[in-house]
């Protein structure tokens, strides 16, 4: 990306790696919700796309799937290699790049909170596209534009590079990335070839209610994320 957005994540790694692993928006929010859109992975070849520090390529190689995953953070993948060893395929590569993958190579992609990092979403969807097999599926995961608008105010409908505090990891750190409304991040992805399978803005799961009260009652009256399982549209590319 030419805005540096991947690599954000250089100089934090570590940190975010431990706290993702057990955090209440990471594992107790987002992961259940993508993995619940992932489906039944036994068997299937994953494209982790983004992949941070294999958390989700964990849960997927534990759910039988062959996982490839890529992050464009060399500091990122290599702690993803350390979680997961020669278990998983990973390379060094960047949301905004042509994929090194054949056409119709893999089942399902998976992008978890990161297709806000990509200077252009639409040309992100269709690399996806490109190589998922017409069968496939794509599930990726965002933050949600109403409570992005409701933080940073605006206009909710600009497209606009934002930049969010950090904390509850050793330090804090500020992170940018690109706002914009729900029906961009879907034109999009029409653009790029998909259609919209299931459109989810998940609920809390049960195990943050205990550890951690106030986010879980917050994330049950107001969403922070959505997620979104797409199809390859068998039409062609949207645009």
């Amino acid at each position: 990306m030419t805005d540096g957005l991947d690599r954000q994540y250089d100089a934090m790694a570590g940190q975010y790696a431990r706290h993702a692993a057990d955090s209440a928006y990471n594992a107790h929010y987002d992961r259940p919700a993508v993995l619940d859109l992932c489906g039944d992975v036994a068997g299937l070849r994953v494209l982790d796309a983004a992949c941070g520090p294999g958390l989700y390529a964990s849960e997927l190689l534990a759910g039988g799937a062959e996982v490839v995953g890529f992050d464009a953070s060399p500091d990122v993948v290599m702690l993803a290699r350390q979680r997961l060893g020669d278990r998983a395929e990973l390379h060094e590569l960047s949301l905004d790049e042509v994929l090194p993958f054949a056409d119709a190579s893999f089942d399902l992609v998976v992008c978890a909170l990161a297709i806000h990092y990509a200077r252009d979403r639409e040309a992100t969807f269709r690399e996806f596209r490109r190589v998922l097999r017409p069968t496939g599926a794509a599930v990726v995961s965002t933050q949600h534009p109403t409570s992005d608008w409701l933080r940073k105010g605006g206009s909710y409908f600009d497209v606009t590079l934002e930049t969010d505090t950090w904390t509850g990891m050793e330090d804090e750190w500020d992170v940018s990335y690109w706002r914009e409304p729900l029906t961009s991040l879907c034109e999009a992805s029409y653009r790029g070839g998909f259609v919209i399978e299931r459109l989810i803005e998940p609920l809390p799961a049960a195990t943050m209610r205990d550890r951690w009260p106030d986010d879980f009652d917050k994330l049950s009256r107001e969403p922070a994320f959505l997620a979104l399982r797409l199809l390859p549209n068998p039409t062609g590319s949207g645009g």
